[in-house]
């Protein structure tokens, strides 16, 4: 009896072989050839799935996308005390983990990409959008539970946590030895300790 394939979960597999050959050769070196070799399957049968290197990468970029998408309405879905949801919500963002490194290291390659490639720029945007929208609902959630400051500019304190994430993230994985995860929890905890009204 033939096998039944799994469209959507050999599409995944396939784009986590691009992650792996992007993480050890860049991007360049994800080429529909280097990405069959890793996945063990043939051009012929890759290009079943991806008829080219774009289609490939764009597939990786979403799947970044996705699983980040996932974790955080997982957290959203546990409910709980305010307080930790919040942090473990922006914690999901961050490249704290050998999963959510990988998945940082290959959207910093692809993004960068992106700066030639009119779809990779798409997908860029929509997550900048997406996390900048995380950041402006963490801030109303504070907000209305009485855990924000009186007198701070919501939109500049959105931004300012917009780019403390980002920040991280790049700083996580460019320097890793000099920013830790632990480092990374220090310094977002120290954030939002500065955003609670004095007590």
């Amino acid at each position: 009896m033939p096998r039944v394939v799994d469209a959507e979960q050999r599409r995944r597999e396939l784009a986590e072989a691009v992650w792996r050959v992007i993480r050890r050769d860049g991007v360049p070196g994800a080429s529909v050839r280097a990405v069959a070799r890793e996945a063990g399957t043939s051009m012929g049968a890759l290009r079943h799935w991806f008829a080219t290197q774009d289609e490939l990468l764009r597939f990786a970029m979403t799947l970044v996308l996705e699983r980040a998408s996932a974790r955080i309405e997982a957290v959203v879905a546990e409910g709980g005390p305010l307080e930790g949801r919040v942090v473990r919500l922006l914690e999901e963002t961050l490249p704290l983990d050998d999963e959510r490194r990988a998945e940082a290291e290959v959207w910093l390659a692809l993004t960068a990409r992106a700066l030639v490639d009119p779809d990779l720029a798409e997908l860029r945007d929509r997550s900048a959008d997406g996390l900048h929208l995380l950041c402006g609902a963490v801030l109303r959630a504070l907000a209305e539970d009485g855990r924000l400051r009186t007198g701070l500019d919501p939109a500049l304190e959105t931004e300012r946590l917009y780019a403390l994430l980002d920040g991280l993230a790049v700083h996580a994985l460019t320097r890793p030895s000099a920013l830790p995860p632990d480092r990374v929890r220090w310094v977002l905890a120290a954030h939002l300790d500065d955003l609670h009204p004095p007590v």
